[in-house]
């Protein structure tokens, strides 16, 4: 399975009585991908999957399975202690999604050994091919990369640990051990901003958290980049996509609350955040619009 395309991980609302709400959701993966995502990830770090339990991981998948209608592939979310993510990913396969993103095991630190165990079992217990995602305390060597790459179901690495230096020689490590089609991601929260560094490195795909709220937005600069406009690229990255990093990172959580906040702006009412994250100030809120708007005008 090769992804091309803006990557699009949608948030996951929730109604007034604090559950899933699959009607919004529906309508949410069906704006993005007619918008033209060219994948979906459901109940992952934008969707909150660190807030969701197994059964709402289900339903969540189910939804963005028929909302997408095999327009697009869509993955799961799954991660955390080894036995509750191999009940998400068997409930992600029931859900009929055609791959996982495997996130880290929660708190402690992993030995990158330790790790190569985790994917393993994880990849021997679940039917479905899977993108492993470097990030906080599940960090590899080239050397474990190399381990978890050559795994039959293992199809892709997905980095948001910004380490350009590692990811250069996992990279390099992987691509020339490695006899399939394997794919890398850029990851990191925001990740237009990183997009030219990891191009660099021979790392195209990335995340988009904008497309959730203003696609226009994110294939703008998703075309400029293809297009090898510089000018524009850069325009992009000054007016829109630095402010909207600096404003995320004045509060943790951010990263996702901030772009629950602008799905809510354009109407659908995808509700709050669950704790421990915060829904942004009203003083945020209104920068956050400003930002926006900037990042609209250069689309037009």
């Amino acid at each position: 399975m090769q992804l091309d395309g803006v990557l699009f991980f949608p948030v996951t609302p929730f109604g007034t009585d604090g559950g899933l709400a699959e009607d919004v959701l529906a309508e949410h993966v069906e704006r993005g991908v007619a918008a033209g995502a060219g994948g979906v990830f459901v109940a992952c770090g934008t969707g909150e999957f660190h807030a969701l339990e197994p059964a709402e991981v289900e339903r969540a998948v189910a939804v963005a399975v028929e909302a997408t209608a095999g327009r697009v592939p869509v993955f799961s979310g799954a991660g955390g202690p080894l036995p509750t993510t191999k009940r998400i990913a068997d409930a992600a396969a029931r859900a009929g999604a055609d791959g996982l993103l495997l996130l880290p095991p929660y708190l402690v630190t992993n030995p990158p050994k330790g790790l190569v165990r985790y994917v393993t079992e994880v990849a021997e217990a679940s039917e479905l091919p899977l993108i492993v995602y470097q990030r906080n305390n599940a960090v590899f060597t080239p050397e474990t990369a190399v381990e978890i790459a050559s795994l039959p179901k293992v199809i892709g690495f997905k980095d948001g640990l910004g380490d350009i230096d590692l990811l250069q020689r996992i990279v390099l490590a992987v691509r020339s051990a490695v006899d399939k089609p394997f794919q890398f991601f850029n990851g990191l929260p925001t990740a237009e901003l990183t997009v030219p560094a990891y191009r660099g490195i021979g790392v195209e795909l990335y995340s988009s958290a904008v497309f959730c709220f203003a696609p226009e937005i994110s294939l703008g600069f998703y075309n400029a980049v293809h297009a090898g406009d510089d000018a524009l690229v850069t325009s992009y990255l000054l007016e829109f996509y630095k402010p909207l990093v600096e404003l995320r990172d004045r509060v943790p959580g951010y990263a996702v609350s901030l772009v629950k906040a602008a799905v809510r702006g354009t109407g659908l009412d995808v509700g709050g955040v669950r704790p421990p994250l915060l829904d942004p100030t009203p003083e945020h809120v209104a920068e956050l619009e400003k930002i926006i708007a900037a990042g609209r005008s250069l689309t037009a």
